[in-house]
């Protein structure tokens, strides 16, 4: 295991919510944010509703930004991140999941948690200089980002999807050149 179980889930609900904006943008009603929340089971308060969707919408730059930066520059932003929120980390275990840090109450607005779960995340990221597992997606006409959390770091693709269209188009070179 690379890293903690609340470490890789905090990430890749990150990367799903940045690569939900790409085209077409798949997190534009409550109907999306429901598909994301039943994806990520985030415990404490959920409001379901516009203002809460509106502002996972605007945080999704912000992560992106975060995930992708080089490791020096994804540590200022992690602590730009928890220096803009009061945190009060405490140990906590819920439903199957067992003692895990939770940086913020349970009341804070999702989307804030959201941005300090991955902050915390990337600090694990940070500290074992794994940076590397976070990149954007190898196909050519995608800007997705792309999580790595295999053991031999064989991930280029940000889905099945693109990395189906790429088998086929090396597929089909190599038979044009035979």
């Amino acid at each position: 295991m690379i890293f903690t179980d609340d470490t890789a889930d905090a990430l890749q609900a990150s990367v799903w919510l940045v690569n939900s904006a790409e085209h077409p943008d798949t997190l534009e009603t409550l109907a999306d944010e429901e598909t994301f929340l039943e994806e990520f089971p985030y415990t404490g308060r959920l409001d379901r509703d516009e203002a809460e969707l509106a502002d996972l919408r605007s945080i999704r730059p912000r992560l992106r930004a975060l995930l992708l930066a080089p490791r020096d520059e994804m540590a200022e932003r992690v602590n730009d991140v928890l220096t803009d929120t009061p945190v009060a980390p405490q140990l906590v275990r819920h439903g199957d999941t067992d003692w895990h840090l939770h940086a913020v109450g349970d009341e804070r607005p999702l989307a804030e948690r959201v941005l300090i779960e991955t902050a915390m995340a990337l600090v694990d990221v940070i500290r074992q200089d794994e940076g590397s597992r976070l990149s954007i997606c190898d196909d050519a006409t995608c800007e997705a980002i792309a999580l790595d959390l295999s053991r031999n770091r064989s991930k280029r693709y940000c889905s099945p999807t693109c990395a189906n269209r790429n088998a086929v188009a090396a597929y089909r070179a190599r038979q044009a050149e035979g």
